[in-house]
């Protein structure tokens, strides 16, 4: 279940986080060969989708992201590249352990702080280098950064035949590949694609998972960060609660074949001539296709953002240039200088409509972008439960001679009032999370308190 969800999430965050100037091309079926890394140096900005064949991850593959990382993260230059390495190590000997390959000769050498000097020391002990070890290196040396936007991400082949999953890709406590920390129990199943084996399997939103073969989702009050192993197994034995009923029952599932629907902005009108649009994700044209939805010069809008994993930033100053003129929505930050501030799109005819935005802890990166700028602009009011806190900046893509890709922020988001966002979150003005019981009754807390506000 979690693979599923996981893999669209990540396809999403690169594909969307994207900065103004750079985006991450979605790899294509016999696609040209994206450019070579650059020689010598760390890496080379992506410019096309990547080889669909390279060789394998090698030495020079973790050398390249060492230096990618130091020469283009947004604070890489000053940072102390030993604990690059060590997390690098650190990451790599776990791999060997685990599949009992450990070398008795392995030791992180003494480092001095000198990037160019470390390195060699520590390639010199690595040798040829074990691909699967190194592949574990890359990821614990970007997981090193503590940086929701910085990713590895080694690019594959559609599956023949199709997507594959369990069909279930939605749950309460997911916030982008991982658990929310702040998840409160119970655990429960927000979406499930059509005819897909959950679906046929009778599993539906609002369901309660109580253990995942046999490992509980939560722990006390806190929710099971053991469960995205427990998920990666190619065979699930969910115990589900539906709420209601009250009744328990287990499920075995196996992955087989899903269909997949590209995003789609959704509407429809509320009581009271108000209209409820929904906005999966802030992919490109999704303003426009908002603002088509309000032609009609409805009352006013409740604009749904639960569960939007961000997108790109140019579509949410657009958006707001729906609302207001004039107006910083965000600043971008480097490391040195002077932030840049975000402004509204301002070529966008204004359509004088009263704003409720719905959000949830599945609201990231521009999501949480376009809810600062209305909160902080005092353009509507907010609506659901604090945002997911994942906006540390937009993302740049950098090419790796694997064929893998580097996803590093090269700035800092700030929201309207430069406050920082990241790893906090935008607060609502009214409290209303969906329940399990809500999803299961077909009941929406955060529209039943728009319109009341409204």
């Amino acid at each position: 279940m979690i693979k599923t969800l996981c893999t669209a999430v990540l396809v999403t965050v690169c594909s969307m986080s994207a900065s103004a100037s750079a985006s991450v091309p979605t790899p294509q079926p016999k696609a040209a060969s994206a450019p070579a890394a650059a020689p010598g140096g760390g890496c080379a900005v992506i410019t096309a989708p990547p080889p669909e064949s390279a060789p394998p991850t090698s030495v020079n593959t973790l050398r390249q992201a060492y230096f990618c990382v130091l020469d283009n993260y947004y604070s890489g230059p000053a940072m102390d590249s030993t604990g690059l390495l060590k997390s690098a190590f650190a990451a790599y000997t776990r791999d060997l352990m685990r599949r009992g390959a450990d070398r008795a000769d392995l030791r992180l050498p003494a480092l001095t702080g000198n990037r160019d000097t470390d390195w060699a020391a520590f390639a010199k002990v690595l040798g040829a280098g074990d691909p699967a070890a190194l592949r574990a290196a890359i990821t614990g040396m970007v997981a090193g950064l503590h940086d929701n936007h910085a990713r590895w991400n080694r690019p594959t082949p559609p599956p023949e035949g199709g997507p594959t999953g369990t069909g279930i890709v939605g749950a309460s406590a997911m916030q982008g590949p991982q658990l929310d920390p702040a998840a409160r129990p119970p655990l429960f199943i927000t979406r499930v694609l059509p005819d897909s084996p959950a679906a046929k399997a009778d599993i539906r939103p609002g369901d309660i998972i109580v253990k995942v073969n046999g490992v509980p989702a939560f722990v006390g009050d806190t929710v099971n960060q053991g469960l995205l192993d427990v998920f990666a197994s190619d065979k699930l034995r969910l115990t589900l609660k539906r709420p209601t009923t009250g009744r328990t029952r287990t499920v075995e599932l196996r992955e087989g074949p899903i269909t997949r629907q590209p995003p789609a902005v959704t509407s429809k009108t509320l009581p009271g001539g108000v209209a409820y649009v929904q906005l999966p994700g802030f992919y490109e044209g999704a303003a426009d296709h908002v603002i088509a939805k309000l032609q009609g010069k409805p009352e006013a809008v409740v604009l749904d953002l639960r569960g939007n994993g961000g997108g790109s930033p140019r579509e949410v100053t657009r958006l707001l240039g729906a609302f207001a003129h004039g107006k910083i929505t965000s600043y971008f930050c480097p490391l040195k200088g002077d932030c840049v501030p975000n402004r509204t799109d301002d070529s966008v005819p204004l359509l004088g409509l009263r704003l409720v935005v719905l959000t949830d802890r599945g609201c990231a990166s521009a999501c949480e972008d376009f809810s600062a700028a209305v909160k902080g602009n005092g353009l509507g009011t907010l609506i659901g439960t604090r945002t997911a806190g994942a906006v540390s900046g937009p993302s740049e893509g950098y090419l790796l001679d694997d064929g893998s890709v580097l996803l590093l922020p090269k700035v800092r988001h700030l929201g309207p009032a430069r406050e920082i966002i990241d790893t906090i979150g935008v607060p609502v003005d009214h409290y209303a999370p969906m329940t399990a019981l809500d999803l299961a009754t077909g009941r929406d807390p955060g529209v039943a308190k728009a319109l009341a506000v409204l």
